[in-house]
C-alpha cells in the first residue's frame, strides 16, 4: 500500500477527527513569529496539505488584508472540511499541487513532510513553486522514544493514529533540505502545545522539558523531546 492512502480513504479522519483543528493557532503564531523574524511580505501564500485550513484562515486574520490564501489537500475528507472556511481571498484546492502550473510568494508545509513516503521527490519538486517556503518537523527522534519499545510506532500510520513514516532530529532535518538544494535562512526550536486532551504523563513532562531546555536547548530536545522545528528555506 501507499501510506497515502490512508488520507484519501478517510482512515486518517476516522483516527483524527478534528484533524488537528485544535493546534491550529498555535502553529500560525510560529509561522507568524518566522515571518516577522525575516521581514516576509508575502503577497500569496499557499500551505501544501492545509488539512481543515485553520492555518490559514488564523494566518489571513493576521496578515495583509491583501494576501491571497491557496490550500491543497489530497484528502477529500479534509477538503470538504476546508470548503466552509473559504472566502473572497481564501481558496482550497482538491489536488496534488506537483501536478498544478502555479508559483507562490510562500509555500508552507507544517507537519507533513513527516507523513509523505517520497518527501525527497515532494520537497525537489516544489523548489520551483515559490520564493520561499516555511517547514515545520515533527522531531520524533530522541532518546526518550527510542527508550520506549512502542513510542515510534505509535506514530507510524499502520500501527497508530499520527500517520508518521519518517522521524526526524533537527540536524536529520536541516542536512537533508541542504542536500536537495535549499538554502536555511532561519530556524528555531517550538515548543508543543499542551492540550486538554493530553495524557497526565504529557502534561506532567511539561516543566522538566521546559526547565532542561532553558539551560540547553539541543541537549533537552534530543533527550526528552517534546519540541519540534520550524524552518525557513529558499
Amino acid at each position: 500500500m501507499k501510506f497515502e492512502e490512508i488520507y484519501i480513504s478517510g482512515e486518517y479522519l476516522g483516527k483524527n477527527p478534528t484533524w488537528h483543528v485544535e493546534k491550529s493557532p498555535w502553529k500560525a503564531k510560529q509561522i507568524m513569529k518566522m515571518v516577522a523574524r525575516n521581514n516576509i511580505e508575502p503577497k500569496t501564500i499557499c500551505e501544501v496539505g492545509c488539512g481543515a485550513g485553520e492555518i490559514l484562515i488564523q494566518l489571513q486574520q493576521e496578515m495583509d488584508a491583501a494576501c491571497i490564501f491557496w490550500g491543497y489537500e489530497i484528502s477529500p475528507q479534509a477538503f470538504e472540511l476546508s470548503r466552509s472556511r473559504e472566502n473572497e481571498k481564501l481558496h482550497f484546492k482538491l489536488a496534488d499541487i506537483l501536478q498544478e502550473d502555479v508559483c507562490f510568494d510562500l509555500i508552507l508545509m507544517v507537519d507533513v513532510i513527516e507523513h509523505v513516503e517520497d518527501c525527497f521527490s515532494l520537497l525537489r519538486n516544489l523548489k520551483p513553486k515559490s520564493e520561499y517556503k516555511i517547514i515545520h518537523f515533527g522531531l520524533d527522534l530522541t532518546v526518550e522514544s527510542l527508550l520506549r519499545p512502542n513510542a515510534l510506532l505509535g506514530f507510524r500510520s499502520t500501527r497508530g493514529h499520527i500517520g508518521h513514516v519518517h522521524y526526524f532530529t533537527k540536524n536529520i532535518a536541516l542536512a537533508m533540505l541542504e542536500d536537495l538544494g535549499y538554502e536555511v535562512l532561519d530556524y528555531f526550536y517550538t515548543p508543543r502545545p499542551v492540550m486538554p486532551t493530553d495524557s497526565m504523563k504529557r502534561k506532567l513532562l511539561q516543566l522538566p522539558r521546559s526547565l532542561f531546555f532553558a539551560i540547553r536547548k539541543d541537549l533537552a530536545v534530543r533527550v526528552l523531546g517534546g519540541y519540534g522545528l520550524l524552518v525557513l528555506v529558499k
